[in-house]
């Protein structure tokens, strides 16, 4: 159930809010890589536990898991350390560096759910210009699907979330953005099924053009 971009481009915003992983960049395969190491060790069925970790903070991941006897915090640690180590292969969305260069770099941050380190070397690794905003998992008590980070962000950009729009890629965040009350667009560059939404779907940036009216604000437009 995709739905056309057409009313993303009927209305001006006063900033936007980006998701990063899947959304600004692909990392699926180093996350996987190293999220894979530490399932096994802890005899997780990969299968199973894979599809379940993507757009959350690893903290809550492991949280959700209830294993027996295991320290939360430090198991989190040991995994962003080996996220850090592993940036290979990951590469920037479609037309994702263009795009983020031609916003205004006070109206435009991001909201991830991974912590403050690995955000910037994942954002350095693709290539993409590094934000003057950024909400990480340490900036948030709960992560998404709850709200908070969204909230922040157009807090830090100095707006309020329904003059925003989100760009995420998975549900957890879609729902972040929603409950914030911000207009929400769905990035399904690295979607290997198609996440049932009602909301606007982009394949990738490479044919979005934004114009910006300092009146008016951010319209996006497409082209062909």
């Amino acid at each position: 159930m995709h739905h056309s971009p057409d009313r993303l481009f009927d209305r001006f915003y006063d900033g936007f809010l980006f998701d990063m992983d899947g959304t600004l960049l692909n990392s699926i395969a180093a996350a996987e890589r190293v999220w894979s190491r530490w399932a096994l060790k802890h005899g997780l069925d990969l299968e199973t536990f894979l599809p379940t970790m993507h757009g959350k903070r690893g903290i809550d991941t492991i949280s959700a898991l209830n294993l027996p006897g295991i320290d939360v915090v430090k198991e989190a640690l040991e995994v962003e350390r080996g996220e850090i180590e592993d940036l290979d292969g990951i590469v920037p969305i479609p037309g994702a560096i263009a795009f983020l260069e031609s916003l205004p770099a006070d109206r435009w941050a991001i909201v991830t759910s991974a912590p403050t380190a690995l955000a910037r070397a994942r954002i350095g690794a693709a290539g993409l210009p590094q934000p003057r905003q950024i909400v990480t998992a340490e900036d948030v008590k709960i992560g998404k699907p709850d709200p908070a980070g969204y909230r922040l962000g157009a807090e830090r950009l100095g707006f309020a979330p329904s003059r925003c729009l989100v760009f995420e890629d998975v549900l957890a965040g879609v729902q972040a953005g929603e409950a914030a009350g911000a207009d929400v667009a769905v990035i399904t560059a690295t979607h290997a099924h198609p996440l049932e939404t009602s909301h606007p779907t982009i394949a990738t940036y490479e044919r979005l053009t934004v114009t910006f009216a300092p009146s008016q604000g951010l319209r996006i437009s497409a082209a062909g």
